[in-house]
């Protein structure tokens, strides 16, 4: 695994979610009261951005059609049918630099 720097700790503030590009990767950073959390942006629904979902606690809520997944894990949490957890990522915080393990 390589690690990446995708953006500074000031840049993401508590309750945000936050979309970069690693390695032809799409990633949402999330911001959980001061904890940083990286999965991929991707729901494993349709294809919509996980990034423009609504964060409620650690849980985010995709736009389209209302899967919900746990951003510390990627884990599916609710959705009508069963679908793939999205894949996270080890972040890695050094000095106010956030940096993803892809």
């Amino acid at each position: 695994m390589s690690r990446f720097k995708v953006a500074k700790t000031a840049d993401i503030p508590p309750g945000q979610l936050h979309k970069v590009s690693v390695e032809q990767k799409e990633i949402v950073v999330v911001n959980i009261d001061g904890d940083f959390f990286a999965m991929d942006d991707t729901c494993t629904h349709a294809g919509a951005s996980i990034s423009d979902g609504k964060l409620d606690g650690s849980t985010v809520t995709c736009d389209w059609h209302g899967a919900q997944f746990d951003c510390k894990t990627g884990k599916l949490e609710k959705f009508p049918a069963k679908i793939n957890d999205l894949k996270s990522y080890q972040v890695i915080i050094e000095s106010d630099d956030i940096f993803v393990e892809v």
